[in-house]
Formats: structure tokens, C-alpha cells, sequence
């Protein structure tokens, strides 16, 4: 492995986290944070391309002037809303930063941009790796999409938030719309066994008692419940969305069919019932194996730093889901828990951001 002879800067790298955290950059209102970024890019003397992803949005991309991109670093500089936060910006309280993003995943952003301008700042030749700024991941992935487009590498590094513990794996997602219909009318004369709301609520006690008795390995999430406002009345609709996280190689097909045919016996033995399920998203999972060039370079890298090399499979679906299926082999690697992602007390160590800083570093290295 080459020797480090320009390693990462501490002060700027804190200093690059404060920006990106302070940038409020929810999903589809990214673009303060994107011209921010390529002022930044621009003061250190590197070269980007910004990749058109709708008429106001882009991925930045900075990649080797010469020869084919063997990996590709990716972070991705959304979040999810603020919503109901009153404080979401930077703050510092010893080692932990706070605020919106700082683990999922703008810690890992500002780690690979130090890295790979440090990688720049120490001249020769350069390694065939590309960093790739991308939007919308936690809504649509829609950067992602239009990354591998243009794009074609065969590895790709993500720097989620997975306390640096390397992930060759990625849950199978699934996100399920269910819906109730039922008549309008003066709530002095509500039916219960047809009001869409009381229909629903049956039917989502059905659905969960079938995750939790027969497939147990399904972590699921109600995330939304809402009617349509009717006043006092019984409403016309109620609509219910459902998260499922998978582990890697679950059999998707059964599972959707057995959730259909849970619906299809509902209507069958209940002549009022007028629910219906949707899959908006179906993610595919993924399980690589321990070896190829880029977990070599890992493994060596994890050594040089004393880190116990303990492959785990990453428990969400982000953008890795997309890239494997582009035909890209996408590993899990960044600062930060996912237990801390999305809570109102959102942190990460900066330590482990700098350190994270210092394994993408010597992984490019290794690739001259």
C-alpha cells in the first residue's frame, strides 16, 4: 500500500461537517446544499460534473481525467424532513455532533469529500475512483437512478451509517399501501362493520399478527395512518403505509402473495369489506461474498488501523438496493448508527467521522 503523504485535515474536516449540517437539505430541497458544494469543490481545485437530475437538482461527480472508474465512492447529501424538530442544526458536546444528518449521513459525506481531496492534494498519479454527490435517497433515490445511467462501475463504496463496521450485505425492502373504502354519511348512523377506519384497524391487526407469528424475521413499521376528513361523518377512505425490512435473501414473492391472499380471505369471509393492498416499492436484497479486489483492499486497510474486520448486513435499503440492481456490487461503510438516524437527537462521533476519513483515504491509496 502507498504510504500516506498528505493525510486528512481534522479542522477542515470538522469544519466541512458544520457546513453540510448547518445546510437545512431535505429530500427534493437539496439545492443550497449542492451550491454550497460545488463553491467548496471549486475553492480546492476539483474538478466536478454535475449530473442533471430534474430541473433544479443534480448529483455532483468528481472522477479520474483518465482510464475506467474501478470504484466509486457515493454519499448522498439529503435528509429526511425537519417536521416537528424545533433545533436541527450543528451543535458540539464533546466528542458527538449533533443535528439533522450528522449520521445518516452527512458525517459520511464530509469524510469522503476529505478524503478524496486529500487524495488530490498529494499529486501523481491518480487513483481510478470517483466520489459521487448524489440527492434524494431518502425519498425516491432518484440521484442514484440517474448516477448509474452515466455511470458503470463494478464496485461502489456508500458511506451510510454502519458505526464503521463493513456491511457485504443489504435487507430486501418492501413498502406496502393498504386501503379501505366505505360510504359517506351522518355519523349518528355509522355502521362500524362497513366504516373504513374500524376496517382497517381489523385488517392491520390481521397483518401484523401474520408478521409476528409467521415471519418473525420481518421488521415492520405502521408509518402512516390517515382518513379522508369528513367532519361529522363516516369517512370514504382510510389508508394505512407499511415499511418491511428483510434480512438479504427472503423470499419476496411468497411473502407478497401470502399478504394478498391474507387481503383475499378478508374480502371473501366479510361481505362488506372493501380493503385493498399495494406494493409501491419492492428493493431487492443482497449478500456479496468475502473476496475481489475492493475487499482485499479493506481487509488491509482494517489491519493498518488495528479494526476488527466483522462483515454484518446493513439493516435498512438505501441506494445500495438500486446500484445492485444496475449491476453495481455496492458495500456499507460510514460513520454513525442507524439508531441514531431520524431521531430528534440525531449524533455521531467525530472521531469515528475522522476516522472514517482515514480508511477511505488509504483505500484510495491503495488502488494507485
Amino acid at each position: 500500500m502507498t504510504k500516506s503523504r498528505a493525510p486528512v485535515q481534522p479542522h477542515r474536516l470538522k469544519n466541512l461537517l458544520r457546513r453540510l449540517v448547518d445546510i437545512y437539505s431535505p429530500s427534493g430541497k437539496e439545492e443550497e446544499l449542492l451550491t454550497y458544494l460545488q463553491g467548496y469543490l471549486k475553492r480546492h481545485g476539483l474538478p466536478f460534473e454535475a449530473q442533471d437530475v430534474d430541473d433544479n437538482r443534480y448529483n455532483l461527480v468528481i472522477h479520474p481525467p483518465e482510464g475506467d472508474i474501478r470504484l466509486i465512492l457515493i454519499g448522498h447529501v439529503d435528509t429526511v424532513m425537519a417536521y416537528d424538530l424545533d433545533e436541527y442544526g450543528y451543535e458540539e458536546n464533546g466528542d458527538l455532533i449533533y443535528g439533522l444528518g450528522t449520521a445518516d449521513m452527512k458525517g459520511g459525506c464530509a469524510a469522503m469529500i476529505e478524503a478524496y481531496l486529500s487524495i488530490w492534494e498529494q499529486g501523481g498519479t491518480r487513483p481510478p475512483i470517483a466520489l459521487a454527490l448524489v440527492v434524494g435517497e431518502e425519498e425516491e433515490g432518484d440521484g442514484a437512478r440517474r448516477l448509474v445511467k452515466d455511470f458503470h462501475p463494478s464496485r461502489a463504496l456508500i458511506g451510510e451509517p454502519t458505526g464503521l463496521q463493513p456491511c457485504l450485505a443489504s435487507y430486501s425492502y418492501i413498502e406496502v399501501q393498504v386501503t379501505t373504502r366505505g360510504k359517506r354519511m351522518h355519523a349518528s348512523l355509522a355502521n362500524q362493520s362497513q366504516n373504513p377506519i374500524e376496517m382497517m384497524l381489523r385488517l392491520l391487526l390481521k397483518i401484523t399478527h401474520y408478521l409476528e407469528s409467521e415471519r418473525s424475521e420481518i421488521v415492520y413499521n405502521v408509518r402512516e395512518l390517515s382518513s379522508s376528513r369528513s367532519g361529522f361523518a363516516v369517512p370514504e377512505h382510510c389508508e394505512a403505509w407499511l415499511d418491511l425490512h428483510l434480512p438479504p435473501m427472503s423470499p419476496l414473492g411468497e411473502i407478497t402473495m401470502e399478504l394478498e391472499d391474507l387481503v383475499l380471505r378478508e374480502r371473501e369471509g366479510n361481505t362488506g369489506f372493501s380493503g385493498t393492498l399495494r406494493f409501491a416499492t419492492i428493493h431487492a436484497g443482497y449478500q456479496l461474498p468475502e473476496k475481489g479486489p475492493l475487499i482485499g483492499a479493506l481487509k488491509t486497510v482494517f489491519d493498518r488501523h488495528a479494526l476488527p474486520w466483522k462483515p454484518e448486513a446493513f439493516r435498512s435499503h438505501s441506494d445500495a438496493n438500486l446500484l445492485w440492481a444496475a449491476g453495481v456490487k455496492p458495500v456499507l461503510l460510514g460513520p454513525g448508527h442507524l439508531e441514531k438516524a431520524h431521531t430528534r437527537d440525531e449524533s455521531v462521533s467525530f472521531r469515528e467521522v475522522l476516522l472514517a476519513a482515514q480508511i477511505y483515504f488509504d483505500l484510495m491509496n491503495s488502488f494507485k
